[in-house]
């Protein structure tokens, strides 16, 4: 199993607008592009220098070769979706992360 992982720091200004696009409209998105399983959403509590409020969005998919599918097929759409509202306000990085052990 893998996890894809999208840690977002949103501004101030944005966050409201943000946080219920990402739950009502971008989640669901993800989801419905049939390559992930499930998705969690954490706020870091971390504070930033940079101000804002940061998020860490974990998406589980079953194998390695899914989540290439979803870079072809499905990320450059849903990335400019965020960009397009968001490019000001939003700095995001991705990892992928490889579970070998759950309890």
């Amino acid at each position: 199993m893998y996890i894809y992982n999208v840690t977002s720091n949103i501004q101030d200004t944005a966050h409201d607008e943000w946080l219920v696009w990402m739950k009502e409209i971008h989640i669901p998105d993800m989801l419905a592009t049939g390559k992930f399983t499930s998705a969690k959403m954490c706020q870091v509590l971390v504070e930033e220098d940079m101000g804002g409020t940061t998020y860490s969005v974990q998406y589980t998919t079953p194998d390695k070769e899914t989540l290439e599918a979803y870079y072809k097929e499905d990320a450059p759409r849903l990335r400019q979706d965020a960009l397009r509202l968001f490019s000001n306000q939003i700095v995001s990085f991705r990892t992928e992360l490889k579970v070998v052990n759950e309890q």
